[in-house]
């Protein structure tokens, strides 16, 4: 394990970047843990307010991403110590920041509802495309020898990442920026239901596809999506509130 760390982290100067990865990972558990606690009213874990005014744990994120950004940009080429804890300042702050995703998307506070999931989505995202990072790949470069151009490779890769992000694939599309295989796979399959694609060239056009979109859907990545929730509820906590959203909109 020593070995390994050493040679494949900080022999090629990812050290860095490895500790940024635990950081966010740490910071994001310790987060959820302390939300968790503070929700179940348990000891003396509350919220911070400024009279009634709430401040959201976004704002500290926010406050150490600047910290470890900037202190980065300064010492990056003067000291590794420095930029290390540089990193792990600017994980923690991401963790924070990422962890209310949602609020920042929605512009309103739905943590605990359906629609707060999209901050453990995110989080998941982060965590994923700098695991890729830390093992060496490199997004929307490909080894398929001297007979293609690597211009013409990038740029075909970034349209069919947009067609496959647009055909409501994500975790296919982020992946594939790494592994562009992948965007070829998603770029030509059926599009989900709900996403862009679908409703613009399946909804009125092509009603029969939407039908074979829905069925799958249904068959095969509900039974997914389900099996990520409940992983999602194990580590973040339920989002079981009523969506406020929903009655913003009728509103």
């Amino acid at each position: 394990m020593g070995d390994w760390f050493q040679h494949d982290i900080v022999a090629t100067g990812r050290l860095p970047l490895f500790c940024y990865f635990v950081t966010l990972i740490v910071a994001f558990i310790a987060t959820r843990i302390n939300v968790r606690l503070i929700r179940a009213k348990v000891g003396w874990f509350r919220n911070v307010n400024v009279g009634e005014m709430h401040i959201h744990h976004v704002v500290f994120g926010v406050i150490l991403m600047l910290i470890g950004g900037v202190t980065g940009l300064i010492v990056s080429s003067a000291s590794q110590a420095g930029y290390v804890v540089a990193a792990c300042v600017f994980g923690v702050g991401s963790a924070l920041v990422l962890d209310e995703f949602a609020l920042i998307l929605h512009l309103h506070d739905v943590y605990w509802e359906e629609e707060g999931r999209t901050s453990v989505d995110a989080v998941f995202i982060a965590v994923a495309v700098t695991g890729l990072l830390l093992i060496g790949l490199r997004p929307l470069i490909w080894d398929y020898g001297t007979w293609v151009n690597p211009t013409a490779l990038i740029i075909a890769n970034l349209v069919l990442a947009v067609i496959t992000l647009l055909k409501g694939k994500i975790w296919t599309g982020m992946a594939g920026l790494f592994v562009p295989p992948m965007l070829l796979v998603g770029a030509i399959r059926l599009a989900r239901p709900g996403s862009p694609w679908a409703h613009l060239f399946f909804a009125k056009k092509s009603p029969r596809k939407m039908a074979r979109a829905i069925h799958r859907e249904e068959r095969w990545r509900r039974p997914v999506i389900r099996a990520k929730i409940a992983f999602q509820e194990f580590l973040s906590g339920r989002h079981d509130l009523p969506s406020t959203r929903r009655g913003r909109r009728h509103s």
